[in-house]
């Protein structure tokens, strides 16, 4: 996809599209980082906080009961 740096007041950007957003799974507001590499490349990578003890709980619980049928089958 190609983009066109734009000028915003006195810095410069790119416009990113929502579809584009809806890739990346970025809405406004939301933090990333961003490395120049060597060579001029530039990446930006959204910063997403660690799931809670809680939910990885759940997911393990989840799991467990949506296969507890299976995962018995494959302990015999």
């Amino acid at each position: 996809m190609i983009k066109t740096i734009a000028k915003v007041g006195n810095s410069r950007g790119l416009v990113l599209d929502s579809a584009l957003l809806q890739l990346a799974r970025l809405k406004e507001g939301d933090q990333v980082n961003v490395e120049v590499h060597s060579g001029g490349t530039i990446t930006i990578t959204p910063i997403r906080p660690a799931p809670s003890r809680e939910d990885i709980d759940l997911a393990i619980e989840t799991t467990m009961n949506d296969y507890a049928e299976t995962l018995a089958k494959l302990a015999k």
